[in-house]
């Protein structure tokens, strides 16, 4: 899989998006000074939401349509009013996306209908993400897949079977390449609810596809975790402060806390490495000579017998292996060799 050239595979450094979401608050400077604090936390991507209020639901004050939650940010809310106040206004996207590619990080959007595909296709969004609650809104999958691009898909609430269906949605009509992320749909999301174990489950049922994790929870402990599990894409929300009250502040990642979190993802991945034994850096070849191996520690002149007395196992590891120790012992030097010396199998007469 590719974004707009930057290869995303286990073998490669995960990809880390930092999700604006409604966390400008309203206000358009913000909104840039976001795509640049992203830009300069080393995260990959800048992801926008595009959606009205009008787009996603209709202005109506009747129980299904309010928010009653005692645990949500949002409780007593209608969705109309939620996604008035956090939508990111249409006008700003052709402004935010030529910061971003001035200060060098790519961006594309989360479309929560036909439209807004359309509207990033103007834009030259290089890759779209379907959100945990669209992923069944077959119109959606179907308008996104038509366009060739990757498609990243969040799978928060989804049942194997919903993600099943999502894939065979965007396969039958052709899409470009798929990756699909373990999510937990809360806000914030607590690190013991993540189930993580979703990660290998899902790269073991969609083998075509890349997978990853659109985190919600505060810190990097699940990413960590997840890198080890096979995630290759990351999702993360971004603040400008710990002390913002935008709608989704509240489980996001500051500037600094971003920046962390990508050298942290970086970090975890470089540490998998590629499974195979023996020194792994020049600095633990060096460490060589706290092995044991096979020393003179008595001068020993040509004819003379190998003894206990004057070769022994000793450190450093740069003479014979000591399983030929027992071999050596009463075996004759083929020269002279003074104490100090690695033993080598030259150094034996009748070796």
């Amino acid at each position: 899989m590719q974004i707009a050239g930057r290869r995303i595979s286990p073998k490669d450094r995960p990809y880390v998006i930092a999700e604006i979401s409604g966390n400008h608050g309203g206000d358009l400077t913000r909104a840039k000074e976001l795509v640049a604090a992203a830009a300069e936390s080393g995260a990959d991507a800048v992801k926008l939401q595009t959606y009205t209020a009008d787009t996603i639901t209709i202005d109506h004050d009747s129980a299904d349509f309010r928010i009653e939650d005692p645990g949500s940010l949002w409780n007593g809310r209608t969705l109309y009013d939620l996604y008035d106040e956090a939508h990111t206004p249409w006008e700003w996207h052709a402004e935010l996306f030529e910061d971003a590619r001035r200060l060098g990080i790519e961006i594309f959007s989360t479309p929560f209908d036909e439209t807004a595909v359309d509207f990033l296709e103007d834009l030259g969004a290089p890759a779209f993400k379907v959100a945990s609650f669209e992923h069944t809104f077959v119109p959606l999958l179907k308008k996104v897949a038509a366009t060739k691009k990757p498609v990243i898909v969040s799978c928060g609430l989804a049942s194997e079977q919903d993600i099943r269906e999502t894939r065979a949605h965007l396969a039958e009509a052709g899409s470009g390449p798929v990756c699909l992320l373990a999510c937990t749909s809360s806000y914030p999301a607590a690190v013991a609810d993540s189930n993580l174990a979703r990660i290998p489950a899902l790269a073991a049922m969609f083998p075509d596809c890349q997978v990853g994790l659109s985190d919600h929870t505060v810190g990097s402990v699940a990413a960590i975790t997840a890198v080890g599990l096979g995630a290759t894409v990351f999702e993360k929300h971004l603040t400008l402060s710990a002390d913002d009250d935008t709608v989704d502040s509240a489980f996001s990642a500051t500037p600094e806390t971003m920046a962390a979190y990508v050298r942290d993802v970086a970090e975890a991945w470089s540490a998998i490495g590629d499974g195979a034994f023996g020194a792994a850096s020049a600095t633990e070849k060096k460490s060589e000579r706290f092995r044991r191996s096979i020393y003179v520690v008595a001068d020993i002149a040509a004819g003379e017998t190998f003894t206990p007395e004057n070769i022994r196992c000793i450190r450093p590891g740069f003479g014979m292996h000591t399983k030929y120790y027992e071999d050596v012992l009463g075996k004759t030097a083929g020269r002279d060799v003074a104490r100090g010396t690695p033993l080598e199998a030259g150094m034996v007469a009748d070796g």
